[in-house]
């Protein structure tokens, strides 16, 4: 076992290493084990020492968080972003100005913006990743920090089950390029106004992001519910799937499949229903191909200017900036916009290729997994870039900013990738997963 320092890594003695084999380590209680999620290896948990953190001696993923953290710090972060946010709705968000006509924004005026130009879906998509999915999620952590260490806090297993999940759906740190890029945009055809609202929103996603740092959720489920000791015993140094393991997708507890139907811990259920995993994932890249094409071929935006109307695309946006000499931020939406699409898209479909094989260099191929899986949220800039430009440039019939089309085929491309980089199974890439086909289905835990 590794285990790591928040500033740097610290070797170990290992227990259960990749060399090991499941006949040379001797059984242990199955509470004392921690399988690792990503490449299905069983490992002993050492005693962590504050400031240190386990992960996979094979794949390198954290098994656990920091240790020495106790629940008051991310519930203290959590309160003061959660009074923040209520700031953001509280004052105007940006101002805008252009020949002697000017237009102040709200934040909920980006909402409002888009569901009267017929993009509901796109005012949903942003409300939901800035503000409802954060909020719950701070809302829910607090409680669930409040109530630590109490066996019987009402609805906390299930509020801890539902909130992992929402943290790659959490994007205030998106949005705020999102709006520096759309300030950059239009600075030089109008005077633009920060305003206390914005502010506040920065701080905000700075203390959320800050939160998520301090969270240690391997404390946290031991605080709401501990690990029971089941009168079953495994041998770390080998695969799960090798010994009828596998681990819970809530609360990460390994636990025997051929004897329980739930999680002992969480009571998540497994599901019966067998789902290949891996065709889920083409599916899922194949329809975001299929949008692709539009989101680029149709208008993102159009910009009107004395009732002339002016399409414009990714593509041209960007050489659009590039000519105007904002080669960064031109070289952030080519990037973002462009490169990371096309990128996860042809990373997934080599990864799932790869699955199929299970040959080859698997850590390296789970390093690059993790890395698509990483970026693909910040391809929404240019979603959030239209929704800002098409709320603050109103200066009537002298100028406004109008959403596309192809900005809800972009969205839809995001979210797309983004679900099939969260359903793509990394155990599959490595060659002992598939000793046992019959063992552990490539089901959702």
């Amino acid at each position: 076992m590794t285990t790591s320092t928040s500033a740097s890594a610290k070797a170990e003695p290992r227990t259960g290493g990749h060399g090991a084999t499941a006949g040379h380590a001797t059984p242990e209680p199955l509470h004392r084990l921690a399988l690792c999620r990503e490449c299905d290896w069983l490992v002993r948990l050492p005693d962590r020492r504050p400031g240190q953190r386990a992960r996979c001696p094979r794949c390198h993923h954290h098994l656990t968080g920091t240790a020495g953290r106790d629940a008051q710090a991310p519930m203290a972060w959590a309160i003061a972003a959660l009074i923040v946010l209520g700031l953001v709705f509280a004052f105007p968000f940006l101002g805008f100005s252009t020949h002697g006509v000017g237009h102040v924004m709200s934040f909920g005026d980006t909402m409002s913006a888009l569901v009267g130009d017929g993009y509901g879906a796109l005012a949903v998509l942003l409300l939901a990743t800035t503000v409802v999915f954060p909020g719950l999620y701070l809302a829910a952590l607090v409680y669930l920090c409040l109530g630590a260490g109490q066996r019987r806090l009402p609805g906390a297993i299930p509020l801890a089950r539902l909130l992992r999940p929402l943290e790659p759906w959490m994007m205030s740190d998106v949005f705020i390029v999102g709006v520096l890029v759309s300030l950059i945009k239009i600075v030089s055809l109008a005077d633009i106004h920060i305003r206390v609202s914005f502010v506040a929103f920065c701080f905000y996603a700075l203390l959320l992001l800050r939160t998520l740092t301090l969270i240690d959720w391997s404390a946290l489920w031991n605080a709401i519910a501990p690990r029971p000791a089941p009168d079953y015993r495994a041998r770390p140094g080998a695969s799960g799937r090798s010994q009828s393991l596998a681990a819970c997708r809530a609360c990460d507890a390994p636990f025997a499949i051929d004897r329980d139907r739930r999680c002992p811990r969480c009571g998540k259920r497994r599901h019966g229903l067998r789902v290949d995993r891996i065709q889920l994932t083409w599916a899922l890249l194949l329809t975001a191909t299929l949008l692709y094409i539009p989101a680029n071929l149709y208008p993102v935006l159009f910009t009107v200017t004395l009732g002339n109307a002016q399409p414009q695309t990714i593509a041209a946006g960007v050489l659009h900036l590039a000519a105007a000499g904002d080669w960064p931020i031109a070289a952030v939406i080519f990037v973002a916009s462009i490169m990371v699409p096309i990128s996860k898209i042809v990373a997934l479909t080599w990864l799932c290729l790869a699955a199929r094989g299970r040959s080859g260099a698997s850590l390296a191929r789970t390093r690059i997994y993790r890395i698509t899986e990483k970026i693909g949220r910040w391809s929404m800039i240019d979603v959030f870039v239209v929704a800002v430009l098409t709320t603050l440039v109103q200066a009537g019939a002298l100028m406004a900013i109008e959403p596309g089309p192809g900005a809800a085929a972009f969205a839809g491309v995001v979210i797309l990738t983004m679900i099939a980089a969260l359903s793509f199974d990394t155990r599959l890439l490595w060659p002992d997963y598939s000793d046992r086909p019959e063992a552990a289905p490539n089901d959702v835990l």
